[in-house]
């Protein structure tokens, strides 16, 4: 098979390697498309390695069709997982490539009425906002969630899950078309980071009687700091990334008062079986809200993989809103 390999000057190339081979509980997939992720251009810069017993290229989320099963056990004559199964799967890396071997737990169903690009788009981000908003963060009906980078695609992710969770929504962009885009989404409240300030909104939601409850934040940096004295008494602030800087000053007495808590949250180096969890609950939670169309995917652009250099530059630059999918196969 063919995988697209980081060089030592940074740049890609695809080059044939070995195929996939299934472990215990693991299917092999035929994949059609990979999306990307900011995760994808830190590892490309040397700056977030796969966690041991990934494959060392890069992708963290796929769509295909399953080549083999694996050694499933069958119960009472029947198997979760067959081959020319349409799925969808979550990966720790490897996932640019036309085979990737993964675990069946990992696996989700293409969602019906959804192309292989589409679904490709969706078990990272929506891992990612389902992880720290419900299982981290608790976020509950009628609460206010901050969610950073609204037109990301874990932003765009969260905010829908948000919504059909009953809460409101307060969310940063960069621009006027991203700001439309958001609101489409049911955003709430859409502040532009260049120009408003995310502290002088948040102590408006306070004067409006709804204190800001939940922070789903891939910023970090200064800023952090000083807003987390504004989260409501039992706030929870979940940080995801430092894309703003890793250094905050933080009033301790401030946070000891108000019985916040500041929860640092990565999904790629968990446990396989706290994964596993997370798939299953958006199985049954989330993936029929995709199918009757509530919670939907959202594509900025689909590139062949030849082109995956493009697709990172898409990032690099945040001109993306929604995600960026490559296809590896017809």
């Amino acid at each position: 098979m063919h995988v697209v390999k980081v060089n030592i000057d940074g740049a890609l190339s695809w080059v044939e390697v070995p195929d996939p081979v299934p472990g215990a509980g693991e299917a092999v997939v035929d994949v059609h498309a990979a999306a990307v992720n900011r995760a994808d251009l830190l590892q490309r810069a040397g700056k977030y390695p796969p966690p041991p017993g990934a494959p060392p290229w890069l992708g963290l989320e796929v769509a295909g069709v399953i080549a083999d099963a694996g050694d499933e056990p069958a119960s009472g004559g029947a198997r979760r997982w067959r081959k020319g199964d349409r799925v969808c799967a979550l990966l720790a890396g490897g996932g640019y490539a036309e085979k990737v071997a993964v675990s069946r737990d990992l696996l989700l169903p293409v969602p019906r009425g959804l192309t292989l690009e589409e679904a490709a788009s969706l078990p990272e981000v929506f891992s990612t906002a389902y992880l720290n908003l419900v299982m981290e963060a608790g976020l509950a009906k009628g609460e206010t969630v901050v969610i950073q980078a609204g037109a990301s695609g874990v932003g765009i992710a969260a905010i829908q899950l948000a919504k059909s969770l009953g809460a409101r929504v307060l969310t940063t962009v960069s621009t006027a078309e991203k700001s439309d885009a958001v609101r489409a989404l049911g955003a709430d409240i859409v502040i532009d980071r260049n120009t408003e300030d995310l502290g002088e909104a948040m102590d408006r939601c306070a004067a409006e009687g709804a204190p800001v409850d939940v922070v789903l934040d891939c910023v970090g940096g200064p800023q952090l700091g000083a807003n987390l004295a504004r989260l409501a008494p039992g706030g929870r602030w979940i940080l995801i990334a430092t894309l703003g800087g890793t250094q905050a000053e933080i009033n301790l007495r401030s946070l000891l008062n108000s019985g916040a808590r500041l929860i640092g949250s990565k999904l790629r180096s968990r446990p396989v079986a706290e994964k596993a969890r997370i798939i299953r609950e958006l199985t049954e939670r989330v993936w029929p809200q995709i199918e009757e169309g509530s919670i939907r995917p959202v594509i900025h652009r689909v590139l062949p993989i030849a082109q995956a250099e493009k697709a990172h530059a898409v990032l690099e630059c945040r001109e993306n809103t929604g995600k960026v999918v490559l296809r590896i196969a017809p």
